[in-house]
């Protein structure tokens, strides 16, 4: 892949990995669509600079997963589904700015398999690409600020308290 900033021109891109869920799942987390860095690590928020493991960890009382069998387990343990709302999309680099031509994917599997009672979205691309794609949908969701390196202007601390309702949510 190559291209960089929102200047670049976005090549199409299938996602590469599959969701992480299970029957216990009780909270869905959506991002829009994998980082460059995430598809290079084979899985979710690899970017070394994306807070989302942080964060994750901090609201559930954990310790930061490392590997990516150490993430599966936090979330699965957590009652946490996770994956995207984009199945491909062309994108530039690794800008939610730059995503065109979004596909959805196929959550109805998710909820078919699992008791989750809340969607979660990671920034304001997630959701616009949820709202556009699953506006019907009956499940509550909530946007939640990104994770994402990008967004500077939230310090971990604002993010984590504000993402402290997947932890709420997740345990019933």
């Amino acid at each position: 892949m190559t291209g960089g900033g929102t200047g670049s021109a976005g090549v199409s891109v299938l996602h590469p990995f599959e969701p992480v869920f299970d029957a216990h799942s009780r909270v869905l987390v959506l991002g829009s669509f994998p980082s460059e860095a995430s598809r290079a690590a084979g899985f979710f928020y690899g970017h070394p600079r994306n807070r989302f493991w942080r964060v994750m960890a901090a609201v559930f009382g954990e310790d930061v997963p490392a590997t990516i069998a150490e993430k599966r387990a936090f979330l699965l343990r957590s009652r946490v589904a996770l994956w995207d709302v984009a199945a491909s999309c062309e994108v530039a680099g690794s800008s939610d700015a730059s995503i065109r031509r979004a596909v959805p994917t196929d959550l109805a599997r998710i909820f078919s398999q699992s008791p989750v009672a809340r969607v979660f979205l990671n920034g304001q691309k997630a959701a616009a690409l949820y709202k556009a794609f699953y506006a019907a949908h009956t499940v509550p969701a909530q946007c939640l600020p990104s994770t994402s390196p990008a967004n500077a202007a939230w310090s971990l601390e604002r993010i984590t308290a504000a993402w402290a309702p997947v932890a709420a949510f997740a345990r019933g």
